[in-house]
């Protein structure tokens, strides 16, 4: 069993960045393809980041490619999104996931992962 905690939401003007954490516990990190999803009041859960369990490919939604940037680090089983350029529509609930993988392909579909964080807001003001 994988525990998910994230780390780093909050507050922020639009323009700003913000660094959000997803530390693991619990499994063996790197066997895991990792994702970043949000989810904005009302709407449905969607796809941010990805990237492999080795951390060699990354893929990100059309809405935040060039903005936001995902990395891992194995030896410390944590995954980051650093998120630039914030705009008022990026305001959601983050969450983390892990999606167990024998391969490098990374999901972009919630129903694929396998474990999740609680979750941590980020709210961008106009």
């Amino acid at each position: 069993q994988v525990q998910l905690v994230e780390s780093g939401g909050g507050l922020v003007q639009a323009g700003g960045s913000l660094r959000l954490s997803c530390a693991a516990s619990g499994g063996t990190f790197s066997i895991y393809a990792m994702g970043w999803f949000r989810q904005a009041l009302g709407k449905e859960r969607e796809f941010v980041a990805g990237i492999s369990k080795s951390g060699g490919t990354t893929l990100y939604a059309d809405s935040v490619k060039g903005r936001f940037f995902i990395s891992r680090d194995n030896g410390k089983n944590t995954v980051f999104l650093q998120m630039n350029s914030l705009k008022p529509d990026d305001t959601a609930v983050y969450y983390c996931a892990a999606d167990r993988r024998l391969n490098e392909r990374i999901g972009i579909s919630s129903v694929g992962y396998d474990y999740w964080g609680q979750g941590t807001q980020v709210t961008v003001s106009s």
